[in-house]
């Protein structure tokens, strides 16, 4: 056995990607609050937290492909911090021109002597060697479409599959590779304290790349620096928030004066957009199941300057023992889901995430679609939304609620939201290809006076 303890930090960027890697694989801990973290407590430099970043999402994103290429030069059991450094180092080599390939092999012989010992060090030594001499070998040779495809894109097979069922296997590839693409970051405009214009010219003189979203009017995209270090930021003039999420707030049109109940609110970004929306009046009620989840969204509302919001913890499902019947003008019903939308952030979720548990989650929707449909006032508006692309979860889940409810009608959102988009009988489905933002379902329901 090696020396190997957990995670440490020298100053080696390769170190702590190492280290992210193995909690994930270990603990399946989401990658992108490690890397957070990291880059947060150890307060990274520009390029260190850029390369930190690059390293960590792009090993998870192609982890089964790098696999492919490793397998022909591995021989036994290796360690699963051993695999991980192997897997590391291959992406380097495949995909990352900029890094020398020798320097890559070096920086993990000298990883693995740290963390283990000389034997250790000269394996991987004439593993990756090994690999840059013969290269990666080609993917193909009477494998099925399925399976190819699965290697390529890193996706599980049974992941590529599903989505060509409900898809076709053109749109299928096309989400998959799209995956692995570097997501944007963008950012909502607070518009009860600026305009657009005025955000863009305060990022522009902090140095950041910033152009208004071509997709959403009260959006910008930033595609230099961290927005969250900015002025802006720190002042509340801007929330981080993809472009897909901010799409169900556009559908639920809330007016200021209404009475709105966000059922599943935390972190806060739909429900602190909704308080926007209402231009700081009005009642915004949101709940989460979670305590110290909750805490995000009051902190949120306080950087932004919201004081219509109330928070509290509860099941959702249960709202009805707490909340009088037909009382909000309208309701977000953001549901639990696979998060299929979001692998391009979270690429651990491609392999953390199995078929029988999306099986398992449209009884959890239709049960807080159900709630919700109690405590929508007659003439009201309820959204139903999620951050997947699986249809089971969307598209059939919403037309079983409309089915179980005569007196509810169905709002196209063709009509009122951006044009170009997908829609089917007027319920909109973002996939990760349209425009870059994250894969998303929007659903709009009138409730018959």
């Amino acid at each position: 056995m090696s020396r190997h303890k957990g995670k440490r930090w020298d100053g080696n960027v390769r170190d702590a990607a190492l280290s992210i890697l193995l909690s994930v694989e270990r603990d399946q801990a989401y990658s992108n609050l490690l890397l957070n973290r990291t880059i947060e407590t150890y307060g990274l430099e520009d390029k260190d937290r850029a390369l930190l970043t690059e390293l960590t999402y792009g090993t998870l994103q192609h982890r089964m492909t790098l696999d492919y290429h490793l397998e022909p030069f591995i021989r036994g059991k290796l360690e699963d911090w051993v695999r991980e450094l192997l897997r590391l180092s291959a992406y380097q080599i495949v995909y990352l021109t900029k890094i020398p390939a020798h320097a890559a092999v070096n920086e993990a012989v000298e990883i693995a002597k740290r963390r283990g010992h000389k034997g250790i060090a000269s394996m991987v030594n004439g593993i990756l060697r090994s690999f840059l001499r013969k290269g990666p070998r080609e993917i193909g040779g009477g494998l099925t479409w399925e399976k190819q495809t699965s290697i390529e894109t890193s996706h599980p097979e049974w992941m590529i599959r599903r989505w060509a069922e409900q898809y076709g296997r053109e749109t299928a590839l096309e989400m998959a590779h799209a995956n692995n693409e570097p997501p944007i970051q963008t950012l909502r405009v607070n518009r009860t304290k600026t305009e657009r214009e005025e955000v863009l010219g305060m990022l522009g003189e902090e140095g950041f790349l910033a152009e208004p979203s071509p997709i959403l009017f009260d959006a910008i995209r930033v595609r230099g620096g961290n927005a969250a270090r900015s002025r802006a930021f720190k002042e509340g003039f801007v929330t981080i928030q993809d472009e897909s999420s901010m799409l169900p707030v556009m559908a639920l049109d809330p007016a200021p004066g209404m009475k709105v109940l966000d059922m599943c609110a935390a972190p806060g970004g739909k429900t602190t957009h909704i308080a926007e929306r209402l231009d700081n009046t009005g009642e915004v009620r949101a709940y989460d199941l979670h305590p110290h989840k909750v805490k995000l969204i009051d902190q949120n509302a306080a950087r932004l300057g919201l004081e219509n919001i109330r928070t509290d913890s509860a099941d959702s499902r249960r709202l009805t023992e707490i909340l009088e019947p037909a009382s909000f003008d309208r309701i977000l019903v953001d549901a639990p889901c696979s998060g299929l939308g979001v692998i391009r952030r979270k690429p651990d979720i491609k392999y953390s995430k199995t078929e029988e548990e999306i099986g398992r989650l449209p009884d959890i929707q239709k049960s807080l679609l159900e709630e919700a449909y109690h405590l929508l006032k007659p003439g009201g508006l309820l959204v139903y939304s999620t951050c997947t692309v699986d249809r089971e979860e969307n598209l059939l889940t919403a037309e079983a609620f409309l089915e179980a409810h005569p007196d509810l009608l169905r709002e196209d959102l063709s009509e009122m939201m951006p044009e170009g988009l997908r829609y089917e009988e007027g319920m909109l489905q973002v996939l990760p290809q349209d425009f870059g933002g994250d894969g998303f379902f929007v659903a709009a329901f009138r409730k018959l006076e």
